[in-house]
């Protein structure tokens, strides 16, 4: 087979407006095991929304753009349904932002010839297809973005909102989280950043500039996101998958208590994961566990063991079309960080708004039908 041949149908992206699932969710509340879950995952996020006090931390693990879930965050994103972004570089980076470029993802499948795949240079995501050319284009970017900045160290946030202002000032990337994110001052925070081709690209940036190149400083990004836990009210916790961005996301709880500073623990958290709680592993492990860490408050969490792509539509369908998202504000978490102001400077009604006819006006500006 010829390289076309693989590489013929892409991956198209579900779209949670165009289905109404409260019908369904309202159904899964009086069923069982994963439904029900489901359910009551649906109405703790639905609060989440409604408490206006609550930031909203969205987590993002597993391989979800290129199995065609980025107009679902897109739009979860677009409507303020979360505050800031704790993802994996591949999610943003090789999916993403390669996407905004303006190459695809293609339906495969796992019963390929691998040996034929990598002679062809293409990469293998279970059941779809990335032209690894493609990626390497990506790669480039990356460090052609880092040529263009001042050497010095940056939080992955940062670097990741000069991704995004590349993108907006070409007028790349129209449906593309990264840019959305820039353009809404929404912080995305990727802990492991150099796993993934943004690493590819910044080892060719620090090669090619041996004397004079930029660093991501991953502690920066912990100060970061622990500035923001300090100056919320509330926060609420959205995971998809598990590893480094849950981890993370949570620990910001235990970060502000070394620093001296009392916080409460996370007050809202919903987890979707298909990992096992029996091998101690992280990305398995119960909200209820995460209790005993000081991390995350019991009685407004909830576990569901169900794959992605499944769940995560239905989720979101249910939370755009009962709309309590329209109550919200824009809270621009990256200009403030930016702005490099103290802790106590970040206080509740600078990011949070107060909630005027003005308020009202921008939380229904991007979204409201």
């Amino acid at each position: 087979m010829r390289k076309e041949d693989y590489l013929r149908e892409p991956v198209e992206h579900i779209d949670p407006r165009a289905f109404n699932a409260v019908p369904l969710i309202e159904g899964m509340r009086k069923t069982a095991f994963q439904a029900r879950n489901l359910a009551r995952a649906a109405e703790i996020y639905e609060a989440m929304l409604s408490d206006l006090d609550c930031t909203v931390i969205l987590c993002l693990a597993g391989s979800l753009i290129s199995a065609g879930l980025k107009k679902v965050i897109y739009e979860l994103l677009a409507c303020n349904m979360a505050d800031v972004v704790v993802a994996t570089g591949a999610n943003i980076v090789d999916q993403d932002f390669f996407e905004a470029l303006g190459f695809r993802h293609y339906i495969g499948s796992p019963d390929v010839d691998d040996d034929e795949l990598r002679e062809l240079h293409i990469d293998r995501i279970y059941d779809t297809f990335i032209d690894e050319d493609e990626l390497r284009v990506c790669d480039h970017t990356v460090a052609e973005i880092a040529d263009s900045l001042e050497a010095r160290p940056y939080s992955s946030r940062e670097f990741i909102r000069e991704m995004g202002r590349w993108l907006s000032e070409r007028g790349l990337g129209e449906d593309s989280i990264t840019r959305l994110a820039y353009e809404k001052g929404i912080p995305i925070f990727v802990p492991a950043f150099s796993d993934s081709s943004a690493g590819f690209g910044l080892v060719l940036h620090q090669w090619e500039n041996p004397e004079r190149h930029l660093a991501i400083d991953s502690a920066k990004d912990f100060l970061e996101l622990t500035k923001i836990k300090i100056a919320s009210r509330e926060t609420g916790l959205v995971m998809v998958g598990g590893g480094v961005p849950k981890n993370f996301a949570q620990d910001v709880v235990v970060a502000a208590e070394v620093l001296g500073i009392h916080v409460p623990m996370h007050k809202y958290a919903v987890q979707i994961t298909v990992a096992d709680v029996r091998d101690g592993g992280l990305s398995g492990s119960t909200l209820k566990e995460a209790s005993s860490w000081g991390k995350v408050a019991q009685g407004l969490s909830q576990m569901v063991f169900a794959e992605a792509t499944l769940a995560l539509p239905i989720l979101v369908s249910y939370l755009y079309h009962r709309g309590a998202w329209k109550s919200r504000v824009e809270r621009r978490l990256s200009e403030l960080l930016a702005s490099e102001a103290p802790v106590g400077a970040l206080g509740y009604h600078s990011f949070h708004g107060d909630r005027g006819a003005e308020g009202e006006d921008r939380a229904g500006d991007r979204r409201a039908p």
